[in-house]
């Protein structure tokens, strides 16, 4: 069955291009991958994927795509025919991209109006090997979205998409898998908007050495540094310039694709954080709000 295996990249648009170009460079530590179309691009250096942030200076902040990866131009065709008949708009049908890397694939509208892409043949680069204590980030290892009707949009995402689901947090979060990872997209209750994008680092010493540089460079630590049940990954949360939430993270669980049969972990004072000794908290995360990209299409 064809379905969606990985994540590729988010596009925002924030309203100072510079300070989030030199947050994701300077204290993120990604590297810059080029520019097209007034748009910077940012690889994260342990990874093949031609970018994994887009940037554009707009008035508004909003979330331009959120890039998810096939792997064919069949498959492409074949989640567009899903993505079509479950009802959600099309941006545009399967093509040849211009975007930077290329590719071939399509653009919609999520249940929800975030705007989605779905690729294949996407140009790759060469990973450098990261070395332990390095802090700097391998790839993409998940995002997170708030949905008005989470519990629908979890299905969607299973039914079209072809995720499955790995764990509930209750009734009210849900991780969901593409590959091996636990999770590469979780839903919580909400207005429909982003609620993080989590980046992983080598180790835990890794993501130490990241909350360190960052407070350094003037960046305090939202939440963290802690180790969540669900998953259990590390995690440490930071809000960039613009105002997006984002993780460094470690030690995902992988589990069998076809097999990981899904657990509900009751929420606690140590199912969020098994660790209990990390500052903040969820209250301490942007409060989420609809994103101002709703049903609107960018051009590129």
């Amino acid at each position: 069955m064809s379905r969606v295996t990985e994540i590729r990249y988010v596009g925002y648009a924030v309203p100072d291009l510079a300070a989030e170009s030199s947050f994701y460079a300077d204290q993120w530590r990604l590297v810059e991958a080029g520019e097209q179309d007034g748009m910077v691009h940012f690889a994260a250096d342990g990874g093949e994927d031609a970018y994994v942030v887009r940037l554009r200076a707009a008035e508004e902040k909003r979330v331009d795509v959120i890039a998810l990866a096939a792997g064919s131009r069949a498959d492409v065709d074949a989640l567009h025919d899903k993505v079509a008949a479950s009802g959600c708009r099309i941006i545009f049908a399967p093509r040849n991209l211009e975007t930077l890397g290329g590719g071939y694939g399509f653009r919609f509208f999520s249940p929800d109006g975030l705007p989605f892409e779905i690729s294949s043949d996407v140009a790759r680069r060469t990973a450098r090997e990261i070395v332990h204590w390095e802090g700097v980030p391998q790839k993409i290892s998940h995002i997170v979205l708030h949905s008005p009707n989470h519990q629908a949009l979890v299905q969607w995402f299973c039914d079209v998409l072809g995720f499955k689901v790995s764990d509930w947090l209750g009734d009210f979060m849900c991780f969901l898998r593409c590959n091996g990872a636990h999770h590469r997209i979780a839903i919580l209750p909400g207005p429909p908007c982003l609620n993080h994008v989590a980046y992983d680092m080598l180790s835990v010493d890794d993501m130490m050495v990241g909350i360190h540089r960052l407070r350094q460079q003037g960046t305090d630590i939202r939440w963290g540094p802690g180790r969540h049940t669900a998953g259990n990954n590390t995690f440490s949360y930071f809000t960039t310039p613009a105002g997006f939430a984002v993780e460094y993270t470690s030690e995902l669980e992988h589990v069998d694709f076809e097999s990981h049969a899904p657990k509900v972990h009751i929420p606690g004072p140590k199912v969020m954080d098994q660790w209990g000794i990390g500052v903040g908290g969820p209250q301490t995360m942007p409060h989420p709000e609809p994103d101002k990209g709703l049903f609107q299409a960018v051009e590129v």
